[in-house]
């Protein structure tokens, strides 16, 4: 991604456009093959889109910009007057956003000259990912992706599921069962972890399934068919995005305790709003055996903090200040009373590092941390089956 901003700025409400090169036609993309084959963690929506971004690709096309690369591909120039201008790229798609008109208008006359593109007029369909505007917000879903992977697996006809996964499922102990084509169960768990970048309900089920991707059974296929069966029965589900002024950054976090029957290891779950609306989550299978409900959920609250860290990051660099400080909230109260606690203590010695963490960022004042009660834990949907 990269930013660029003008020193004239011309009011105008945000747009998003879509251009492409001239020479590919905007089709919709049906399935993704080969890009998911084998994923390297069970679940990122740490990105709500699987952009990867090209800043060298970008750097010719605006020359005469000024442009601060870094390591995360995004560039930016600010001006007094605060206009901003955004372009993202993937493969040869190029979305064009901003709140300043003019500046859009001459980047777009740039790439034409440069480029052969072609204009596609406002953002409607991207990689899979459909995007309509009402009254209220922007509302982004994946209908057609689901109807065409229903299709290809023959799910079209099936009996919807109230529920992706069930709740205190024991997929882990089936490994010695009837095995299943490894190539085809890779390839749809795959599309279902794109899937899960506009779905956060699934979020959950599809870290499970995905950790079975080098040897699975018939038993974590049936799985996937259930996810897929949850889907019939709601696929043009998604999230919208309200309209508003209200820029505070906010995330839950909760833990899982010793959910795995199989290991004992705990779940995280950790979701993130701006200006109360949904932008980032994830669902991930802590790494070690938690001692503790604190110890788990303490985990848990230092992948929220790093996530609100990583969005202020990106917040400053297209020049929004949050004003106040970024809320954290935590159904465990332990967890906590040891995060404000300076004292060390024997049983906190195995989250050292984390504690420390924690406590800096209580310190500078970045973040707070208000305690939620268990009904209103967002993030709990992240963390184990629910009923439905």
């Amino acid at each position: 991604m990269l930013v660029k901003t003008s020193p004239v700025q011309t009011k105008s409400t945000p747009e998003v456009e879509l251009i492409s090169r001239g020479d590919s036609e905007a089709k919709p993309i049906e399935s993704f093959p080969n890009l998911f084959e084998e994923p390297s963690r069970p679940i990122n929506p740490t990105l709500t889109m699987p952009l990867k971004v090209y800043s060298r690709r970008i750097k010719p096309v605006i020359n005469p910009v000024q442009v601060q690369e870094t390591e995360s591909s995004l560039g930016n120039e600010h001006s007094a007057s605060g206009g901003v201008t955004v372009l993202i790229v993937y493969v040869d798609d190029i979305i064009v956003t901003g709140n300043d008109s003019d500046e859009k208008e001459a980047l777009r006359k740039y790439l034409a000259k440069e480029f052969e593109i072609k204009d596609l007029g406002k953002l409607k369909y991207f990689l899979g990912i459909e995007v309509a505007r009402s009254k209220e917000g922007i509302f982004v879903s994946q209908q057609k992706y689901v109807l065409d992977l229903l299709e290809e697996t023959g799910k079209l006809g099936c009996r919807p599921s109230d529920t992706p996964i069930e709740p205190n499922h024991r997929l882990a102990e089936f490994m010695e069962g009837e095995p299943t084509d490894k190539g085809m169960y890779q390839r749809l768990v795959g599309k279902l972890i794109y899937l899960s970048h506009t779905r956060p309900d699934i979020a959950y089920a599809v870290s499970v399934v995905s950790q079975f991707m080098q040897n699975p059974k018939d038993v974590q296929l049936h799985a996937v068919y259930q996810i897929l069966q949850y889907l019939k029965g709601s696929p043009g589900r998604g999230i919208l995005f309200r309209k508003g002024t209200n820029m505070e950054l906010e995330a839950y976090t909760d833990a899982d305790y010793a959910g795995s029957l199989t290991d004992r290891r705990s779940t995280s779950g950790y979701c993130t709003f701006l200006g109360g609306n949904l932008v980032t989550w994830r669902s991930k299978k802590q790494p070690v055996v938690a001692r503790s409900s604190s110890e788990a959920e303490f985990r848990s609250m230092a992948q929220g903090i790093c996530e609100l860290l990583w969005l202020k990051i990106i917040l400053n660099d297209l020049k929004i200040k949050l004003e106040t400080p970024m809320k954290l909230y935590c159904d465990n109260k332990s967890a906590i009373n040891i995060a404000h606690n300076p004292v060390q203590h024997d049983r906190t010695k195995h989250v050292e590092v984390d504690r420390h963490f924690i406590k800096e960022k209580l310190e500078s004042g970045l973040i707070c941390t208000p305690y939620i009660s268990t009904e209103g834990q967002l993030a709990d949907i992240l963390t184990k089956g629910l009923a439905s």
